[in-house]
């Protein structure tokens, strides 16, 4: 399993539109082979930064996912609201792999 943390700065004026954004995204990770975990937005004080987590049973997974980008229209779509309301600033992508428990130890 391959986990993917994306890392966004928002523009904190705009986060209706980053929710509606990411709503979009969570039922299209899902769709297409991944399990969306959930987006974290910012809570108290003064935060311009959310994350988003998602899974992909494999690399090569996630790869057939990222195919359907530009292409897809629902994916065009989703991107569309972050591209026309400019909620996301932006964004970097980082990929981890998950301990999780009760999980064997590696050799």
């Amino acid at each position: 399993m391959i986990t993917c943390v994306v890392t966004y700065t928002v523009d904190p004026r705009k986060i209706a539109d980053f929710e509606r954004f990411a709503r979009r995204w969570m039922e299209l990770v899902n769709e297409h082979g991944g399990t969306h975990h959930g987006y974290f937005l910012p809570g108290e004080g003064a935060s311009d930064q959310a994350l988003a987590l998602f899974s992909f049973p494999s690399l090569a997974a996630y790869e057939a996912y990222r195919t359907l980008f530009g292409v897809h229209p629902d994916f065009v779509a989703a991107d569309a609201i972050r591209d026309e309301t400019g909620c996301v600033v932006r964004y970097e992508r980082t990929f981890m792999r998950p301990l999780l428990p009760g999980a064997s130890e590696s050799a």
